[in-house]
């Protein structure tokens, strides 16, 4: 019986700070839609996806079959404890065999786990079956920054680098803002190639479901179309150094008139300023610093 008061107890607890951080959070909404984490967030970012829906979907199916199962199992074990414990039972009974229970509990989670696999490689064979693609990016991992190419736009390139706390402007959030942000046009599939100069990078955005290793000497892709715009963040999702945590991903989305007049902008801008300038600077700075 303590064994089962402190398993209540625990679940209250659990249930309490549950309550209390969605109590406390903030607008999670307005938080969300442009694809960035907030404090006391529990569960995932507003997807942005079609595929992300899907997973979203899918983690909450998930969530009722293991709460049922914890539950039917909680009380299992509580009934077991009140009906044959010492006092209530003195003189235990002596059971080999059940056919019932037993192919009940062969049958039962054979049918929970098909439950369960038909829509996971159905989620998995959407993921990876690409679509017609619209357009291509080739995102380069750095250590500590990210490098992109367009390889449909003339292949103009820049580098990504994050946002010092000196440098943020109002709204933008610190750790996560980035110089030079990916920008795509809404509603198109984009294919990204994923690889790296250096070590192992990995190239996430949680709005859009994606996380790819970026692998020196390896091409790896992975696609994604976003019905919404605005802004969108991640993080590189491998521990690849000592600024690991300071190459943040940024993707912004915008109409198909917006991306245009990005496009030539952009052709112009980073023409002049080709990528690795500012990698450059920096280690020529740090040389003549010595």
């Amino acid at each position: 019986m303590r064994f089962a008061k402190n398993l209540l107890g625990y679940h209250l607890v659990v249930v309490f700070v549950t309550a209390m951080a969605t109590a406390f959070t903030p607008d999670l909404a307005k938080a969300t839609a442009e694809g960035e984490p907030v404090p006391w967030q529990m569960g995932f970012q507003e997807a942005a996806t079609p595929f992300m829906e899907k997973l979203i979907a899918f983690d909450n199916m998930l969530l009722w079959i293991i709460t049922i199962i914890s539950v039917f199992v909680l009380a299992l074990l509580l009934y077991c404890m009140v009906r044959f414990n010492s006092k209530a039972n003195p003189v235990p009974s002596k059971t080999t065999h059940n056919t019932l229970i037993e192919i009940a509990w062969t049958v039962i989670p054979i049918i929970v786990l098909l439950v369960i696999a038909i829509p996971s490689f159905r989620l998995l064979y959407f993921d990876r079956a690409f679509p017609k693609i619209d357009m291509t990016i080739k995102a380069i991992g750095n250590q500590w920054n990210w490098t992109y190419e367009y390889p449909d736009h003339d292949s103009f390139e820049f580098d990504s680098n994050m946002l010092k706390d000196d440098e943020l402007k109002e709204g933008q959030p610190r750790l996560l803002s980035v110089d030079n942000q990916v920008v795509v046009p809404v509603n198109k599939n984009i294919r990204v190639i994923v690889t790296a100069s250096d070590v192992i990078h990995n190239w996430a955005v949680p709005a859009f479901g994606i996380k790819m290793d970026a692998v020196p000497g390896r091409l790896n892709e992975v696609w994604f179309k976003a019905t919404k715009t605005g802004t969108f963040y991640g993080q590189c999702s491998e521990l690849c150094g000592k600024d690991h945590s300071f190459m943040p991903i940024a993707v912004r989305v915008v109409s198909d008139t917006e991306f245009a007049a990005w496009v030539v902008k952009a052709k112009e801008e980073f023409a002049a300023a080709p990528a690795g300038t500012k990698v450059a600077e920096l280690v020529s700075g740090a040389e003549q610093s010595r």
